[in-house]
This record gives C-alpha cells, structure tokens and sequence, in this order.
C-alpha cells in the first residue's frame, strides 16, 4: 500500500511539473507592436581603428571620415563616437549611449 501511495504521488507531482508555465528559453522573444521605441536618426552599430584606417558602421553602412550619412557627413571618429555635421549643426553618435547615461548619473538605478 505503500509503494502504491508513493507511485501514485510521484505521478501526479510529474505531471504538475510538465504542466508548469515554463518559458523556452530558446525562443525569441515577443514584441507587441509599439511596444520597442526606435530612436530617430542615426544609429551607430560599430568602431574599427587600425593603424592605417578608421571606420564606422552607421545604420548598416560603412562610413569613413568625410563619408556621407543622409545630409550628414562624417566629421570624426573615435573610439567611442562618431561625431556627423549636417546643416543643422554637429550630432555626436555615442557606440554605447546607455553607459553613457549610467556614467553621468542620469539614469537611476533600478
């Protein structure tokens, strides 16, 4: 009687396990429309300095110091910016905005 109460129990704590919500961990996650804000503008993906070149990748495209960006060209690039001029004014592009955010003290902490 009693392996009989353990088997039945251990059944029904297997089955109360499968049944569990767990997530995939190995699906994609799910956006909702509207739900991810892209920013406006430029977007800045990568940095490469050689010795012998510098180069950016701007929303997919490879730029170089004086390449164009839309209306913007390429006036510098550092290890950590890109700095674009256009007619309205000069727009720095931050490789990682969000550290930048954490190390002026701007963004709270959660």
């Amino acid at each position: 009687m009693n392996r009989l109460a353990f088997t039945l129990a251990a059944t029904l704590i297997a089955g109360a396990a499968q049944a569990a919500p767990f997530a995939d961990p190995t699906q994609p996650p799910v956006f909702q429309a509207g739900e991810v804000a892209t920013p406006a503008g430029p977007r800045l993906e990568s940095i490469l300095i050689a010795p012998d070149r510098r180069l950016a990748v701007i929303n997919g495209q490879q730029v170089t110091v004086g390449s164009r960006v839309g209306t913007a060209a390429v006036l510098r690039i550092t290890e950590t910016e890109v700095v674009l001029r256009s007619a309205e004014g000069e727009q720095k592009l931050k490789l990682f905005p969000e550290l930048a955010r954490d190390a002026a003290g701007k963004k709270g902490k959660p």
